[in-house]
């Protein structure tokens, strides 16, 4: 064995080559600046799509059996592609770990395992179509970073409108619990009406104005409890669409003024224009 196989790699490419060499490779990969950077991300969007299609195109019988071999392949190349590009962002970035545990890191290893565990355990290579997440980078291609504070106003406003909306369904699951189980003792087990849980389905499909249609009372008393369970489901569905509505707003009134230039936050409430570049605001 010779003695640089045994060195580390930057006694063999020298500390500020391999440095190079990783900043390039995280421009590439992590940037979105450069030519090259929108490329590749263009690409990975591309071959995101493509794999997920060929997984979709998989579960489908008559393709499967005529193209398996080829679907198969397909799902190995796509496979190494991202390992090859997952361990590539572990190299070149600062902080391995911290990128490992962060959104993208697990989106992006959960984006290849699923191939390697199915030769273990055949068909969880479904779970693939996890690979979707990844065109949340899409955002950065299509430089949509400036509504990413519209986004946050929203998951805000749901965060903190969260223990009204759970108090909301326990209401709704205590109501169609009784509703169901008054539905239980009307009808017969003739009319799909075996069971309190299925009742109970009926109920929360009947209050929902889903109305599958599967189940259906027979009774008149049964009939005039679901017309009535029908009105309560259109009042019900506005309550939390006025909760989150009221906290959007809510959070609209306190959140920081950010700039769609340069998303420079914690201008003043009256500000017209950005501190720092200058754009209106």
């Amino acid at each position: 064995m010779s003695s640089s196989s045994t060195k580390p790699l930057e006694t063999i490419f020298g500390s500020k080559d391999l440095a190079g060499w990783r900043r390039q490779v995280h421009d590439i990969l992590f940037g979105d600046d450069t030519r090259l950077a929108r490329i590749f991300d263009v690409i990975l969007i591309l071959i995101i799509i493509g794999s997920v299609i060929a997984v979709m195109l998989e579960s489908v019988p008559p393709i499967n059996a005529r193209y398996h071999t080829e679907l198969y392949a397909l799902e190995w190349i796509f496979t190494l592609i991202f390992t090859i590009e997952y361990i590539l962002r572990l190299v070149c970035v600062g902080k391995p770990l911290q990128y490992a545990r962060s959104f993208y890191g697990i989106v992006d290893l959960l984006a290849a395992i699923p191939t390697y565990f199915s030769v273990i355990l055949p068909g969880i290579q479904a779970l693939l179509v996890i690979r979707l997440l990844r065109i949340l980078r899409v955002f950065r291609v299509l430089k949509l970073v400036q509504y990413l504070s519209e986004a946050n106003v929203l998951l805000t406003a749901l965060r903190t409108s969260r223990r009204k909306i759970t108090v909301f369904v326990i209401a709704v699951l205590t109501l169609v619990t009784i509703l169901g189980s008054l539905m239980y003792v009307i009808e017969s087990a003739d009319a799909g009406f075996d069971s309190i849980p299925r009742s109970v389905y009926w109920a929360i499909v009947t209050l929902t104005t889903v109305g599958y249609g599967d189940i259906s009372p027979q009774t008149p008393v049964g009939q005039a409890l679901a017309a009535l369970i029908m009105i309560i489901g259109y009042s019900i569905i506005a309550v939390p669409t006025g909760i989150v509505t009221a906290e959007i707003s809510r959070t609209l009134k306190t959140l920081p003024i950010g700039c769609s230039g340069c998303h420079a936050t914690n201008h003043e409430r009256d500000a017209q224009y950005c501190r720092k570049c200058g754009a209106s605001l």
